[in-house]
C-alpha cells in the first residue's frame, strides 16, 4: 500500500514539475468545477473560456470557447461591421476637420457660398440673354414664313433650317437653365449641410478664445 501511494505522489510531482517548467499553462474549471491545468487547450473547457498563464504566474491571455463555423461566420461578419463602422467614424472626423480648416468662421463659409452662387448666376443671366436673342429671331422668322402661310411647303429649304436651328437652339438654352437651377439647388444644399457640421464647432472656437480675450482687455490696476 506505501508502494502504491509512493508511485502515485511521484506522478503528481512529476506533472507538476512538467508544467511549472512549462512555458504557458492553459487553466479552466470545466462543466463540473473542476480546476484543469495543462500546457495545451484543455479538451474539457473547449465550450469556455481557458486562461492562459505565463512562467510569472501571471494571466498572458484568454483563449475564447471554439466555435462552430457558423458562429465564427458570424463573428467574423459582426469584426468586419465593426472595423467598417470605425473607418467610416475616422474618415467623417477627418473630412470635418478639413472642412473647419477650410471654412474657420460663418463669413468664410457664406463668402465662398455667395462666389459658387454668383457664377451660376451669371450663366444663368447669359442664357436668358440668349433666348430673347432667339426669340427676336423667331419673331423675324415668322415674318418670312407669312409669304408661305397659304403654303408653306413653299417656302425655301434655308429658311426652314434657320427655323429648325432656332427650334434647337431655344430647347438647348431652356435645358441649360434648368441644368443651372438643379446646380443652384445643390450647392445651397451642400452649403445647408455643412453648416449644420459648422456652427457648433465656430461656436465652441468663439467660447474657447472668450476668456482669453478677456484677459487680454481687462484693466490693469494702478
Amino acid at each position: 500500500m506505501k508502494l502504491v501511494l509512493r508511485a502515485v505522489v511521484f506522478t503528481l510531482l512529476l506533472q507538476a514539475a512538467g508544467l511549472a517548467l512549462a512555458q504557458e499553462v492553459y487553466f479552466c474549471i470545466d462543466s463540473k468545477g473542476h480546476k484543469i491545468t495543462a500546457d495545451r487547450p484543455i479538451a474539457d473547457c473547449l465550450d469556455r473560456e481557458q486562461k492562459v498563464i505565463g512562467a510569472g504566474g501571471t494571466v498572458k491571455r484568454i483563449v475564447g470557447p471554439s466555435l462552430t463555423a457558423q458562429e465564427r461566420a458570424v463573428q467574423e461578419d459582426a469584426q468586419k461591421h465593426e472595423a467598417e463602422e470605425l473607418a467610416r467614424v475616422a474618415e467623417e472626423r477627418r473630412r470635418d476637420r478639413a472642412l473647419l480648416m477650410r471654412y474657420p468662421n460663418k463669413e468664410a463659409h457664406d463668402r465662398e457660398r455667395g462666389e459658387a452662387i454668383g457664377l451660376l448666376d451669371d450663366n444663368i443671366r447669359a442664357s436668358q440673354l440668349r433666348l430673347e436673342d432667339l426669340a427676336q429671331q423667331r419673331k423675324a422668322l415668322d415674318v418670312e414664313m407669312e409669304f408661305y402661310k397659304k403654303d408653306s411647303s413653299k417656302a425655301p429649304a434655308s429658311l426652314k433650317h434657320r427655323i429648325s436651328e432656332n427650334v434647337r437652339n431655344i430647347a438647348a438654352q431652356n435645358r441649360f437653365l434648368k441644368d443651372q437651377d438643379e446646380e443652384k439647388k445643390r450647392i445651397n444644399q451642400r452649403f445647408d449641410e455643412e453648416l449644420v457640421k459648422l456652427a457648433p464647432r465656430w461656436a465652441q472656437q468663439a467660447a474657447a478664445t472668450a476668456p482669453m480675450s478677456a484677459s487680454g482687455s481687462s484693466p490693469k490696476g494702478k
